[in-house]
């Protein structure tokens, strides 16, 4: 059994109009140490996605349909005060802005202490004796001074690093990084991916990696899914879908990415045409289908089930015709 397995999830946000489907019946799993990656454009239902697991969905947006599984159990049927016990305890998450989660008034060492002492029977003295462990393990110096620093004292990648450090403090099971390194420069952002890399691997932590890019994914994930407008399209162990992607999406994606277009060295970067449907505007058919040059009159009018490959056990795919196009690529 995997240690999370998510079975047809629907989220919707009630509005004046209708309800909004933001989620349309994803599924997906992750074992014990797995890293998958969930990759999309913005407004693809990534975000969502991970919100939903730990069950942080404001409202007006719910959990409509599906399950979400943890060690056995529903928390989806959760209460509250369930969640409170498996949220930053057992399952953990890092959100793309430091200074948004950290609280700016409240020194880094308080801030810890509080987070240890919500889930654990704990003195002020061991509480602080574990943060510092935790701050030595994302490789911040000086760590029992850093305690007594606010966060603006801190650089913007070492904020995160903090924040990992929270994420960390009562060595959860798993933990999803929503766009962990949006707001860092590239050199950081290679360190802060290194340093998830190591911690899954000391800890035995799963890592569910949300972000829109796929270079990061390749370097870090084993299984990658992706998203659009709120569904899975395709799903594969990284290797495979980096190499040979077989949606039309996703190859646009890659071949989005410097060093992967076909054009050569020195040429544009080909891009996907158009944009992320509005979620109240999704086209019948494929949602993909207006952006898709390999469209044909089906795509337009049936929506494509999310099958298994043959031959390639690891790998689903939502396309009426998923190999077109990909030796011209």
């Amino acid at each position: 059994m995997s240690l999370l397995e998510v079975k047809n999830l629907e989220v919707s946000f009630a509005l004046r109009h209708g309800d909004l489907v933001a989620l349309n019946d994803v599924s997906f799993s992750l074992d014990k140490r797995e890293r998958l990656g969930v990759v999309g454009e913005s407004g693809a239902g990534k975000s969502v996605t991970g919100f939903a697991v730990i069950n942080l969905i404001s409202k007006p947006g719910k959990i409509t349909k599906g399950q979400i599984l943890f060690d056995g159990q529903r928390l989806d049927q959760f209460s509250e005060a369930e969640m409170r016990d498996v949220r930053g305890n057992r399952i953990a998450m890092i959100f793309q802005d430091p200074m948004m989660t950290l609280n700016p008034v409240l020194t880094i060492g308080t801030q810890m202490v509080e987070t240890l002492q919500a889930h654990r029977n704990i003195s002020r003295d061991a509480a602080e004796a574990i943060a510092v462990r935790k701050l030595e393990l994302v490789h911040i110096p000086s760590p029992e001074r850093r305690l007594s620093q606010y966060p603006h004292e801190f650089s913007g990648g070492m904020r995160q690093r903090i924040v990992i450090a929270i994420a960390l403090l009562n060595d959860p099971a798993i933990i999803i990084a929503d766009e962990p390194t949006t707001a860092l420069d590239v050199t950081i952002q290679a360190e802060i991916m290194e340093l998830l890399l190591e911690l899954c691997d000391l800890q035995d932590m799963g890592l569910m990696l949300i972000t829109h890019d796929l270079g990061v994914v390749a370097e870090v994930t084993e299984r990658v899914m992706v998203m659009y407008a709120g569904k899975v399209i395709e799903t594969a162990k990284t290797k495979e879908l980096v190499s040979s992607p077989m949606h039309p999406y996703t190859r646009g994606l890659i071949n989005a990415l410097p060093g992967h277009t076909a054009a050569g060295p020195g040429k544009r970067l080909e891009q996907i045409p158009g944009s992320m449907p509005n979620l109240t505007e999704i086209a019948p058919g494929c949602s993909f289908h207006p952006r898709c040059r390999f469209c044909q009159e089906i795509c337009r009018t049936e929506v494509p089930l999310l099958r298994k490959v043959a031959g390639e056990p690891d790998r689903e795919v939502s396309c009426h015709f998923p190999t077109v196009g990909c030796d011209d690529e």
